[in-house]
């Protein structure tokens, strides 16, 4: 841990992400840290479920001892210059769906939700969870930020989830998320879809909550946290009425992980040619040489 005595900075470094609580702004910036593949592997999973903890830990801890000054703010984010995330492991599915090993397939995806969900229901607090988006996210990247509280996107990012291109679909909260946001059709249109939207697209529809310029993603978060401070009372009024407006459950997220592993276990060999083709331009645009599926590992 980094201690920075003059702003009251800490930072704690895991090997793929970075925790930095800077009391001043009541917040936690939580930074995705990636050495290959901007891509959520079982690594960077765990990594996530740690600082999870320490953050909701602090949280709870500050809140049940009545501190004005209390933690009431997490941002997930990316240090990857124009990518946030471009999802699953396809790697690692591969060698799983080959192998026909559903007990580790189930465990990634309940990892998943675990973490998810956790930042959906803001640890059960009166907390606000934030995602800052700055580039391509994808897949499971999506659907972290979508389990946000509150998505704050730059011009010019992109979103989308290419599952359905190789017979699979996002089951890790896609649709749970965006039927929340606007309707169980129009949901169910972005998650099947297949297509690649902007953040432009998104804010007019309403899923992103706040679009700023390019290169703006990171003072529009200590802006908004400035103006939330202001009005922190309503705000936090507000956040429990819309909570209690057709909550989410674990069972739901859960229940939906079921048929996403059904599912992927029972794709042809056809759309496993099409998750290699898509894990091979991975490869190409992150690594140095591509690996044949049967090569594929979990990093």
């Amino acid at each position: 841990m980094i201690k920075n005595n003059h702003n009251s900075i800490t930072t704690t470094h895991f090997q793929y992400l970075d925790l930095v609580f800077e009391p001043y702004y009541q917040m936690a910036w939580a930074t995705f840290r990636y050495i290959e593949r901007p891509c959520m592997h079982t690594g960077l999973l765990e990594d996530v479920a740690k600082a999870q903890q320490i953050v909701a830990d602090k949280a709870r801890s500050d809140y049940e001892q009545g501190d004005d000054s209390r933690l009431m703010y997490q941002v997930l984010s990316s240090s990857m210059p124009g990518v946030f995330n471009v999802g699953g492991d396809l790697a690692y599915f591969l060698k799983l769906i080959r192998s026909g090993d559903r007990k580790a397939l189930a465990a990634y995806a309940v990892s998943c939700i675990n973490i998810l969900y956790r930042s959906a229901t803001s640890y059960d607090l009166p907390f606000t969870t934030i995602a800052l988006v700055q580039g391509e996210t994808l897949g499971g990247g999506f659907e972290a930020a979508l389990s946000a509280n509150t998505l704050i996107a730059e011009k010019g990012s992109k979103f989308g989830f290419p599952e359905t291109v190789f017979g699979l679909f996002p089951g890790m909260g896609a649709f749970s998320f965006l039927a929340r946001r606007l309707s169980p059709a129009l949901a169910k249109r972005i998650v099947s879809s297949g297509k690649v939207y902007s953040a432009e697209e998104l804010y007019e529809m309403g899923v992103v909550d706040i679009l700023v310029p390019f290169g703006k993603g990171k003072e529009a978060v200590y802006d908004y946290i400035q103006h939330q401070r202001s009005r922190s009372a309503g705000f936090q009024g507000l956040d429990r009425v819309v909570g209690q407006y057709n909550p989410l459950t674990y069972r739901e997220m859960y229940d939906a992980v079921e048929v996403w592993v059904d599912t992927a276990l029972k794709l042809s060999d056809r759309n496993q040619r099409m998750m290699q083709y898509l894990l091979n331009a991975q490869l190409k645009r992150w690594e140095s040489e591509p690996v044949r599926v049967d090569q594929a590992v979990a990093v």
